[in-house]
């Protein structure tokens, strides 16, 4: 094989398709990238087995075609500290070689037969999206899934579809965040009734890919797999087995005591409450009172702090404790300049709302 490469076409592809390999693995060789040529241009390919990345980079100069598997963070590091626009690959036996003006790298293989297999994209579409509604959603919800547990439902996000709306919802135990984006046209009605939990780690892939807001994005289910393709990238995944809880019970209606609020600063409040809080005392209190919103903060051996807002609140005054980290990360990812914050009694959920398609829940502390 021996191709030449637009340095910066081969770089984007690689921050995408090695983010998808495996740190640690049993296997060495998933370690790798598989490259190879075809009349498109040139495919690499990468998996941890559960996800695949397959991305295609066209108009590629291809002197002899061939393919080749070799370490993703040998190469990615390699292409990342060239200098040249073109770089020149050539592989012999067993061992590739990348060539630049001024520089020379060789690099030991692996056999390409013993790769696994990383779908493409094949058939028509079930789902249509575009890039930008889908990347909103994810940002809006990602952030919420449990980061280790044993429950693998919660490790994943739900995807609920209706009409054309598709429900991305997300959940750690202790915080829900719930988005709704349009899709491009109405599903099947049977797949309507399916409840999908996709990977976090999948997830987040998808809220990598780079492209306009504009750009399409087709989802494909094939048995427990899911695959979604934008652009010459397609992202495959097995889809998470078990049941998402329902979400819907957690949700709180018919709260009485409303506030509207600045995002910017209640954000300055929370994170300037939280700096004497100590690992022993890591929350928050909210008291709102008429025309008022106290943030307090305390840790026994640090001290105390207070920040004070004047708010439109006329109802009876109320405490309730929360974990301030989990207010400043949903405050990060909205983009509106005002939300609103619901509250009730101290042991009942707090509830964010931004227009009508995002729903934050988080669960109270008790801080005695």
């Amino acid at each position: 094989m021996k191709v030449n490469f637009d340095r910066e076409a081969l770089s984007e592809a690689l921050n995408l398709v090695t983010s998808v390999v495996p740190s640690k693995t049993p296997k060495p060789i998933l370690r790798c990238v598989k490259i190879s040529t075809s009349d498109e241009g040139v495919r690499i390919c990468a998996t941890d087995l559960e996800a695949g990345i397959n991305y295609l980079i066209p108009n590629v100069q291809v002197d002899t075609g061939g393919e080749v598997v070799i370490p993703g963070d040998k190469l990615a590091s390699i292409v990342r500290e060239s200098v040249d626009e073109v770089l020149g690959m050539e592989v012999t036996e067993d061992k590739c070689s990348i060539v630049g003006s001024d520089s020379h790298f060789t690099i030991f293989t692996q056999e390409a037969e013993q790769f696994p297999a990383v779908p493409r994209f094949d058939g028509e579409a079930d789902i249509r999206i575009t890039l930008g509604n889908l990347q909103d959603g994810i940002e809006k919800v990602l952030f919420a899934t449990a980061k280790e547990s044993t429950r693998y439902a919660l490790n994943g996000v739900l995807w609920e579809i209706s009409g054309k709306k598709l429900s991305l919802v997300a959940t750690d135990g202790r915080r829900l965040a719930k988005s709704r984006v349009t899709l491009s046209a109405a599903v099947d009605k049977e797949l309507a009734k399916r409840k999908l939990i996709i990977p976090a780690k999948t997830m987040g892939l998808l809220d990598k890919i780079g492209g306009s807001e504009k750009d399409s994005v087709e989802v494909k289910l094939v048995d427990n797999q899911i695959l979604i393709s934008c652009g010459e990238v397609v992202i495959s995944s097995n889809l998470v087995a078990g049941n998402f809880p329902k979400y819907e019970d957690i949700i709180p209606t018919g709260y009485q005591k409303k506030l509207r609020l600045s995002r910017e600063a209640v954000l300055s409040a929370v994170r300037r409450s939280s700096l004497l809080t100590s690992e022993e005392s890591r929350g928050i209190r909210l008291s709102a009172s008429e025309g008022k919103l106290v943030f307090s903060g305390r840790a026994p051996e640090t001290g105390d702090a207070e920040v004070q807002m004047q708010v439109d609140y006329d109802g009876e005054p109320t405490e309730i404790g929360f974990n301030p980290q989990f207010i400043m990360d949903v405050l990060r990812i909205l983009d509106v300049e005002e939300f609103e914050f619901e509250i009730a009694e101290p042991d009942r959920p707090g509830l964010i709302k931004a227009g009508k398609e995002f729903t934050y829940v988080l669960m109270p502390i008790n801080l005695g």
